[in-house]
């Protein structure tokens, strides 16, 4: 039972055959109910024909019972004497009585024995009186034996009454062999044709079903191919139907994009991160070693300057590593403006003076004011690295978004190197040296955090000249009222 084929089969097999065995089960009770009523129908009439008879005073020995191996007929009084029978009818059940022997009828008085009888008041009976009851006859279901003969009747019972007031029981029967046998073939039909009809049913959902995951299977072998090779460059077949199949196959294969991309940016980082480790390290490891053969020519402030610079890209992969593992900002409140002043007033008597503006009102954002820091300081290293003269910083807000903008006056950022710069590693003054060009991680960092609050990180052209970099938050709801 592990293979879907075998379950949907299996599965499809059981609804067809419940679903057969109800409407089978349906249809032969509305066919037995019908044919049932038919006999029942039949039975009336015979029995409505002997009541008739009877209320035209027919006597009980020459009644015409009609015949006997389709209807046998049985007659009883108002005290469940019998009065009356088929002529070759031998055993009954289903009836008033069991009994099928005539017994003579009491004596009844004639009209014309009634001493007080004139012949022409009310005490005369009129032979017209005699009736068949118009009620609904009652039904039930027995047996006859008729010439040695048992079978099923279906008997109506149809009350008769003569001109003397003498009301009779008549009880009719109709063969209900007929239904016995239209049932029995209907029920033959459906028991022998059901296990081929679910056999078929089972096939056809076996060879459909197996046809329909036949891709599936491909793209399982496929899978199974990539991680036993872990060549992330192949894709799974697409087949070129337009159903979930084919869709499952496209996003497999856009899953595969994905994590090919994910690993060879992993690789890259390792590299990078490797190469850019090595300078530093080796550096202080040589000043380390002269130091230790020459004290007399150890270069302290080099050393502490390496050391800085090995900590600080030690902290940009550590954060890194954090973000790519899914790491979510805070949800604490920040003030821009105030966290701008003071990133600043850290970098007083620095190389290039740095200018704040800071608008009036409601400048907070929601986040991490940690990572927030990091991406202004980013900002304002990088300016600081490339301005002549002036580095600018302005706060302000833009509708429901707070936005911070660092313009510096240097060389600026080539239009077609303006996506390219937040790249990992990426460095666009390779001729510099590296401890005044940095690892390439600042602004890949700033711009990563600020998407994971919601914002955005873009670079353009200041006015001056220079790069200017745009960093844009939202601010959070109440701020958004209350600006």
């Amino acid at each position: 039972m592990r293979s879907v084929r075998a379950r949907a089969a299996i599965g499809a097999t059981l609804v067809v055959a419940l679903a057969l065995v109800g409407a089978g089960l349906a249809v032969l009770m509305v066919l037995r109910a019908n044919l049932i009523d038919q006999a029942g129908l039949e039975a009336e009439v015979a029995a409505r024909e002997v009541a008739g008879q009877l209320a035209l005073d027919v006597p009980y020995a020459s009644l015409d019972l009609g015949d006997e191996d389709l209807h046998p007929v049985q007659v009883t009084d108002g005290e469940g004497r019998v009065v009356a029978v088929s002529e070759d009818l031998e055993a009954v059940t289903g009836t008033a009585t069991p009994r099928v022997t005539p017994v003579p009828p009491a004596p009844v008085a004639s009209p014309g024995d009634d001493d007080d009888d004139d012949g022409g008041d009310d005490g005369g009976v009129d032979p017209a009186r005699g009736k068949v009851s118009t009620d609904d006859p009652d039904f039930s279901n027995g047996t006859a034996t008729i010439d040695g003969e048992t079978a099923d009747y279906r008997f109506a019972r149809v009350e008769g009454t003569t001109s003397d007031g003498v009301t009779l029981t008549v009880h009719a029967g109709a063969p209900l062999a007929t239904e016995q046998e239209a049932v029995g073939t209907v029920r033959g039909a459906m028991l022998t044709g059901l296990p081929v009809l679910l056999a078929v049913v089972a096939g056809v959902t076996w060879l459909v079903t197996r046809r329909a995951l036949r891709p599936v299977e491909g793209i399982r072998r496929e899978l199974a191919a990539i991680t036993a090779s872990e060549d992330l460059r192949r894709r799974v077949p697409e087949p070129d139907s337009r159903d979930e199949i084919a869709r499952l196959a496209r996003t497999t294969n856009e899953t595969l994009t994905v994590l090919e991309a994910s690993v060879e940016r992993q690789r890259r980082f390792v590299a990078d991160a490797s190469h850019e480790l090595r300078s530093p390290i080796a550096s202080l490891r040589t000043q380390l070693e002269v130091g230790a053969a020459h004290p007399d020519l150890l270069d302290v402030p080099g050393a502490v300057a390496d050391t800085v610079r090995l900590q600080g890209l030690a902290a940009d992969l550590l954060l890194l590593a954090r973000l790519d593992a899914g790491e979510r900002p805070g949800r604490t409140a920040v003030d821009l403006g105030a966290l701008v002043r003071e990133e600043v007033s850290q970098r007083a008597g620095g190389r290039i003076p740095v200018e704040v503006s800071v608008a009036d009102g409601a400048l907070g954002v929601t986040g991490s004011r940690g990572q927030l820091a990091r991406v202004i300081g980013n900002l304002l290293d990088n300016a600081e690295r490339h301005a002549e003269s002036a580095v600018a910083v302005a706060v302000t807000r833009d509708r429901a978004d707070v936005l911070v903008e660092v313009t510096d006056d240097g060389a600026g950022v080539p239009a077609d190197e303006r996506e390219r710069i937040f790249e990992r590693f990426v460095r666009l003054d390779d001729a510099r040296s590296r401890d005044d060009g940095g690892a390439g991680l600042g602004l890949a960092i700033a711009r990563d955090v600020a998407g994971r609050h919601g914002g955005t990180l873009d670079v353009g052209r200041a006015p001056q000249g220079g790069a200017r970099f745009t960093l844009r938050l939202p601010a959070p709801a109440e701020g958004r009222a209350g600006g």
